[in-house]
């Protein structure tokens, strides 16, 4: 269970009053979000490509802690892939993916160990959870923070480590080892709660643009996830493999579900509101440990990044606007031939690895690291964060099966260890 804990002013307790700042930032969002200014972006006052205009503003040069980082504990991409946040032994920073540069950072005095970082789109709102031999904050502590004000604004806390934590523009999910809380953004008061298997990597997705919300976590059972149709109230699970999930994604619309399980080899594409299998897609032949799944906006295409230092694309055939038709359809992953292999015509004939969907494009990873991916905005591009600190940005031509063309790569720990 958690506690709310009471701020200095003028932040009130969350259970009786939500904060004034949080709650007329909210309400700014949603007005932004209502009158469509920026698609996906509605926490941006004025331009994204211009710092001083944006509630994302460069760290002044006082308050900045002359210290080297050692120890860089979470790399995240923000929900629309146009900013990333890492948290190290020093504190956080904040990233543009597009251009890329250091947007700001926060390096604390006394210690300053953030395990956890996530952002609310490129707003002032992030959200920490310390880590490290010196954390800032307790594990069991969520914060929020408000960096236009330099200061934190509410605080969850919790008998438990947290796992993870998820935003969206009218809540905030927390994933403990095996609890998940829904919590009303606005007044940080508790809407919902789950119970799930182990789930130490804290594993959970919501989506972003649907109005109903829509979360996928895992379910009481190995190889079980379970989706949450909030507005709806309804709840499916879906048996998706016979091991334990190691990764999934959820599209932006909230309406299909990637997953992988510990074996590695296949991902499986399922419907989000019946739980139909709709694609299944195979990674390699060896077991892999799957680092990151990743949906483009338009449920197009799918990224994976694993331990094989290899991130594959593969091309989805998942027709969202006729779902109803192929539910009714028998047979349905019989009718994803044109996808397939060349050998799929003798399906059932070889083995099932020969009738394979493989992906269209692949892209090999330097070093060694855990890395995730996200698709960038331009056309046929991908962002790979490092957790050695790369930041590569690649493109991809679906039509040539080719390896992807590196278009830039960065070390975003050097750089701050430069300045």
């Amino acid at each position: 269970m958690a506690t709310v804990s009471p701020l200095p002013p003028p932040v009130q307790h969350p259970n009786t009053s939500p904060s004034p700042m949080l709650q007329a930032f909210l309400e700014q969002l949603d007005e932004q979000h209502k009158q469509q200014l920026q698609t996906q972006e509605a926490a941006v006052v004025q331009k994204d490509n211009d710092p001083k205009q944006s509630h994302l503003n460069p760290c002044p040069t006082h308050g900045f802690i002359d210290r080297s980082i050692s120890t860089l504990y979470r790399v995240s991409f923000n929900q629309n892939g146009s900013c990333f946040a890492i948290g190290t032994d020093c504190g956080i920073s904040v990233y543009s993916c597009d251009p890329y540069c250091e947007m700001f950072r926060r390096y604390f005095d006394n210690g300053g160990g953030i395990g956890i970082v996530e952002m609310l789109f490129r707003s002032n709102i992030l959200v920490f959870v310390g880590n490290g031999d010196n954390p800032q904050y307790h594990r069991n502590k969520v914060i929020i923070w408000d960096d236009h004000q330099n200061r934190c604004i509410g605080e969850l806390r919790f008998r438990s480590a947290v796992r993870g934590v998820r935003l969206r523009r009218d809540c905030i999910v927390v994933i403990l080892e095996q609890k998940i809380f829904i919590y009303n953004f606005a007044d940080l008061k508790l809407v919902h709660q789950i119970e799930t298997m182990s789930n130490p990597k804290g594993l959970c997705e919501i989506s972003q643009t649907a109005v109903s919300p829509v979360l996928v976590c895992p379910g009481l059972q190995n190889g079980q996830v379970r989706v949450d149709h909030f507005t709806s109230k309804r709840t499916k699970f879906i048996f998706a493999h016979d091991s334990r999930i190691a990764s999934f994604a959820l599209s932006h619309e909230g309406n299909v579900l990637a997953t992988a399980s510990t074996k590695g080899t296949l991902i499986r594409i399922f419907s989000a509101q019946d739980g139909t299998l709709l694609q299944e897609v195979r990674r390699g032949a060896d077991r892999a440990e799957i680092h990151s799944v990743s949906f483009d906006p338009t449920a197009q295409w799918l990224a994976v990044s694993s331990d094989k230092g290899t991130v594959h694309v593969f091309r989805l055939k998942v027709n969202l606007g006729n779902q109803d038709k192929t539910r009714t359809t028998p047979n349905f992953r019989g009718t994803l031939a044109a996808a397939s292999s060349p050998l799929s015509f003798i399906k059932g004939v070889l083995p099932k690895y020969f009738s394979s969907e493989w992906s269209v494009a692949q892209f090999r990873l330097p070093g060694d690291s855990e890395f995730i991916v996200t698709f960038g905005h331009e056309k046929n591009t991908l962002l790979i964060l490092g957790l050695d600190g790369s930041f590569i940005r690649c493109k991809f031509d679906p039509s040539s099966g080719k390896e992807m063309t590196q278009m830039e790569i960065h070390n975003f720990l050097k750089s701050e260890k430069a300045s």
